[in-house]
């Protein structure tokens, strides 16, 4: 294809990208020499924690053409997905009894969502070349957050927007609610200008972490952070963390919610990303309550069913500790730990037990 049509063929990309529901799309090259040497940085510090998956691949990560042979090109997406509620996520927080879920899995597990419209696209691209006759040898592959893949630096190149100090994505104009996918493609497509930082001196995530897990700008020590705890964390929370979680039980949207740019933000038109089966109104006691069955039907197409009802007991029962000494609370605890659920639990439950008794004192 020359250069023309290749022109034409971005913008008609980009088009059809708005068309299925992407707020943003660009154009990144596969040059990711700098953003491997910070990935290098953070698993040398051990950051990653027990994500082992982040250095099980090698240079696939960081090098687009050894994870998809011939790949030249990668399409970024963004797609919003601030959902409307009807709580106040700020005033979740600070009510004990409440039930804190991070805002991205209130509703339907994204990865099925974006892959399948990042699918649509890129069937688009294949039809319209072969309509024009172009005898280019398309190949393409289709990922999001689902494979050994530096989404937010290629977002970062494709000009989506700039990576925070909390190591989030920022657009100035949408904040950072959104999701990331991405389609590997061997068409040599125009590139997009990369966006430039807009932090300035802000500090704010860093300054308002619940347990200090972003030890420097643009280094977070997921070994700390409340969103590693609770979801990828499989053993024991650290003790000392323990009461620094307060009430979330499934992620932390601390410093997306105090970003200044996120007041730009607006809700999701998407609605399999709106709230389902009240988990934005919940109490800590009626989510405590759900057995193995319960929880599997509630969180069906949901990304919360992943972590497994052991998990989502263990981390409620920590909210539940850091709760008000209410009889309800003892009572639903003990209750729980009579029934001696695996060692996971029941040790957490002991320590939810143990701390409300000390604060009561």
């Amino acid at each position: 294809m020359d250069q023309t049509n290749l022109n034409h063929l971005t913008i008609q990309i980009k088009h059809w990208a708005t068309e299925l529901g992407f707020q943003k799309t660009g154009v990144a090259d596969i040059d990711l020499s700098e953003a491997e040497i910070h990935l290098k940085q953070w698993l040398d510090h051990n950051y990653h924690g027990d994500m082992h998956f982040m250095e099980k691949h090698g240079r696939k990560r960081s090098h687009p053409e050894e994870l998809v042979d011939k790949t030249f090109r990668v399409i970024s997406c963004r797609m919003d997905y601030l959902p409307e509620e009807s709580n106040d996520p700020t005033q979740l927080l600070k009510n004990p009894s409440q039930a804190f879920i991070s805002r991205y899995a209130l509703g339907r597990d994204y990865h099925k969502l974006i892959r399948k419209r990042l699918q649509k696209l890129a069937l688009r691209i294949q039809k319209h070349l072969n309509e024009t006759n172009n005898n280019h040898d398309f190949n393409y592959r289709v990922f999001t957050d689902s494979a050994p893949v530096l989404e937010k630096p290629l977002a970062q190149k494709a000009g989506l927007g700039w990576i925070g100090k909390h190591s989030n994505l920022l657009d100035k104009d949408a904040g950072s609610w959104f999701f990331l996918g991405e389609i590997y493609t061997n068409l040599p497509l125009p590139i997009d200008k990369p966006v430039d930082s807009h932090c300035g001196n802000c500090t704010s995530c860093i300054d308002l972490c619940p347990t200090k897990a972003i030890v420097a700008p643009y280094q977070v020590d997921a070994r700390r952070c409340i969103s590693y705890l609770t979801i990828e964390l499989k053993t024991a929370i650290p003790i000392e963390l323990r009461s620094l979680m307060g009430n979330r039980i499934y992620g932390c949207d601390d410093c997306q919610q105090v970003c200044p740019w996120n007041r730009f933000a607006e809700s999701t038109s998407e609605q399999d990303f709106q709230p389902r089966d009240g988990l934005d109104t919940a109490t800590l006691l009626e989510l405590f309550e759900w057995d193995e069955q319960t929880f599997l039907r509630k969180t069906e197409g949901s990304a919360i069913r992943r972590i497994g009802h052991q998990s989502w007991l263990r981390n409620i029962a920590v909210a539940l500790g850091n709760s008000t000494d209410d009889n309800r609370v003892i009572t639903a605890l003990k209750n729980k730990r009579a029934l001696s659920l695996s060692d996971l639990v029941d040790e957490h439950i002991d320590w939810a037990l143990e701390n409300l008794t000390k604060a009561s004192q």
